[in-house]
């Protein structure tokens, strides 16, 4: 059985960018770690970011500001290990389930999944170090590409079957900035 899950972080689209980060920060006290013109990330607490927001008038300009333009993107979940999330991946696809989107961030290994109404779920593990992810986050590196890099979680899960490491498992190898998957409304 998998381990279960803990919630991890929300992230909302909105076409009140400005407006959204502060009222996250006046309720929850939420400060930003990363921001540019698209998107902030913004914590609370130790984890790297319990809230993301995407700014639609930058990368959807002129759209509906209406509740299905705006409002969840996706909730995401933590697993403990790669092997957690690895053997979570294999028992959802023998059900017929597939991720709409694999992707290792740099901070976190990440399987995206749609439910049946198209509301979008990430599992995913750290890939750092306890206090890497908050100065990674922070850093040039995740500024250069803060979306991340996918990955084919049928090669990777074979590799954990041959006994691969938890280090090896979570490597991110650099590449070019994965596409985002449309969201299903």
């Amino acid at each position: 059985m998998t381990a279960q899950p803990q919630l991890a972080h929300v992230v909302f689209q909105t076409r009140q960018f400005d407006a959204m980060l502060a009222w996250y920060d006046q309720v929850f006290g939420a400060k930003v770690v990363h921001q540019n013109p698209a998107m902030a990330f913004l914590s609370f607490d130790d984890e790297h970011h319990r809230f993301a927001v995407l700014n639609l008038e930058l990368v959807a300009p002129g759209g509906p500001g209406h509740r299905g333009a705006v409002g969840v993107n996706h909730i995401a979940y933590t697993l403990p290990s790669a092997a957690s999330l690895l053997t979570l991946y294999r028992r959802l696809k023998q059900a017929g389930v597939e991720p709409v989107w694999p992707v290792h961030h740099g901070l976190t290994l990440s399987l995206y999944y749609d439910d049946p109404d198209g509301n979008r779920l990430e599992f995913q593990v750290e890939a750092l170090p306890d206090g890497e992810a908050s100065r990674y986050i922070s850093g040039p590196e995740f500024a250069a590409n803060p979306v991340g890099v996918s990955f084919d979680p049928d090669a990777l899960l074979a590799r954990f079957e041959a006994g691969a490491s938890e280090a090896e498992l979570l490597a991110f190898v650099a590449g070019p900035m994965s596409p985002i998957p449309p969201l299903q409304h």
